[in-house]
């Protein structure tokens, strides 16, 4: 081939490829995909929203709490009645998160493990706290346990005070956080099935020892993660509490109902004080849940954690 028949066809190549390139048509959006300006926009809402309903109002806590400096932040938890309240709230929470464990595994066990009569029922009955009133549950207890309720007189019989006491708040937080670790527990189990189970069976294990073994460490993420939920709801309960405890301060009164009384009183420091408190150890519960997420993404995705 001559030097012009090689020259003419390079040439054809090379006005061949940049007519093609030209030819060919600019990428275009999946049928999914939304357009630039759509994704900033959704983007800038949902930022927006949490914004002013969310961080505003937490940012405000912390401000007002330190308003009048350091000096009357810490003045406010030199009160007796908030280290009363303070403590009533972690021994609530403390009684009532471990019985909502117990209850919560052992519910999330029989619905996901076995097939019986009134199993809808049941789970219905699980999510019942979740569309009751915090108010009207804590009605129901006075209802009861009030010195001329149902079952008043038969626990005053006994020396035993429920309304305007310390049984009377444990009971009105278990049944406002019961659904929470349940809830968790159910899902997952009914997804892991009974494989794993029954093949700890054949091998040989006992029930006890294949719930140590094999159940309880394929759904400790998601115990734990109901666990944490659990203690953040018990410890900022106001509703059922409000109504069951009689606010007798340095007594019944837990942080929430602290803080209802002191911002009623105009002492505003310190009722904001109290409140970032409430505020940090909600604040940590969601710390320590995302280190988790972040930590143990591998496990928790094996886990099939959803």
């Amino acid at each position: 081939m001559s030097d012009g028949s090689i020259a003419a066809a390079v040439s054809l190549d090379e006005a061949t490829s940049t007519g093609g390139a030209a030819a060919r048509p600019a990428q275009r959006r999946l049928p999914t995909e939304e357009a630039p300006w759509v994704r900033r926009l959704l983007i800038g809402l949902a930022v927006g929203f949490l914004g002013l309903f969310l961080l505003l109002p937490l940012i405000t806590v912390f401000m007002e709490a330190f308003r009048k400096g350091g000096g009357a932040f810490l003045a406010a938890f030199a009160d007796p009645a908030a280290i009363d309240a303070i403590l009533l709230t972690l021994m609530v929470a403390a009684i009532a998160v471990p019985a909502n464990l117990v209850f919560g595994i052992s519910a999330a066990w029989a619905i996901a493990k076995f097939d019986f009569r009134g199993k809808a029922f049941l789970v219905t009955l699980i999510d019942l706290p979740f569309s009751v009133s915090p108010v009207v549950a804590g009605l129901v207890y006075v209802l009861l346990y009030a010195s001329h309720g149902l079952l008043g007189g038969l626990v005053q019989s006994a020396g035993i005070q429920v309304i305007f006491a310390l049984p009377g708040i444990i009971m009105a937080t278990i049944f406002v956080t019961f659904p929470f670790i349940a809830r968790e527990l159910i899902p997952l189990m009914e997804e892991l099935g009974d494989t794993d189970e029954e093949a700890a069976l054949t091998l040989g294990a006992s029930g006890w020892r294949m719930f140590w073994t094999v159940t309880l460490p394929n759904v400790k993420w998601a115990l734990l993660y109901g666990v944490l939920l659990c203690n953040a709801r018990a410890m900022g309960e106001f509703g059922a509490v409000s109504v069951v405890s009689g606010h007798i301060r340095g007594y019944t009164n837990t942080m929430p109902l602290h803080i209802e009384i002191l911002y009623n009183e105009y002492q505003f420091v310190a009722a904001f004080a109290v409140a970032s408190l409430l505020a940090a150890l909600a604040l940590v519960t969601l710390g320590i849940k995302s280190w988790l997420e972040h930590r143990y993404a591998g496990d928790l995705a094996a886990g099939h954690r959803h």
